[in-house]
């Protein structure tokens, strides 16, 4: 008897020893997929960050771009007007021209040679804001008008 409580011993220790044995290798192995599940995604993270920092980049480029010519528009060929007539103003639109002043101040033309005209200045694939088109609708429609605000200091 004591041979069958020897071997029905061996066998569970054996048992016990696979079973560990088995799991050992079994947490291994997803040890080891985890490893490289989270190298894949350090590798993905990386690339995600060059691909962000090159559109920021370019992002930027453009931008300055976009400024360069807002300011140096009135030198260029394309602006039609007298530099001397555009006043800058940046928002909400880039120039305001007083088509015609300076030849009307300097004796040239006539007070009804003179035209107001708002211009926005716009490169690459730049688009009118809304409130840019809102602005454009309003001029467009006539709602558009001159005041004097008379200031006196003098008054408490």
């Amino acid at each position: 008897m004591s041979i069958w409580v020897a071997m029905f011993i061996g066998a569970c220790l054996g048992m016990i020893v696979a079973t560990f044995l088995l799991s050992g290798s079994r947490s291994a192995r997803t040890k080891a997929e985890y490893e490289q599940y989270i190298a894949e995604l350090e590798l993905e993270h990386q690339q995600a960050l060059v691909n962000a920092q090159r559109r920021s980049v370019n992002t930027s480029r453009a931008v300055l771009k976009g400024k360069m010519a807002e300011q140096l528009a009135p030198l260029l060929p394309q602006f039609r007007y007298l530099p001397s007539d555009a006043k800058f103003l940046g928002d909400p639109v880039d120039y305001v021209v007083f088509d015609g002043y300076t030849d009307f101040r300097d004796g040239d033309g006539t007070a009804e040679d003179i035209e107001v005209v708002l211009i926005d200045i716009k490169s690459g694939g730049a688009r009118l804001s809304k409130g840019q088109q809102a602005i454009a609708a309003a001029v467009q429609a006539g709602r558009v008008r001159f005041e004097t605000v008379h200031i006196d200091f003098n008054e408490e």
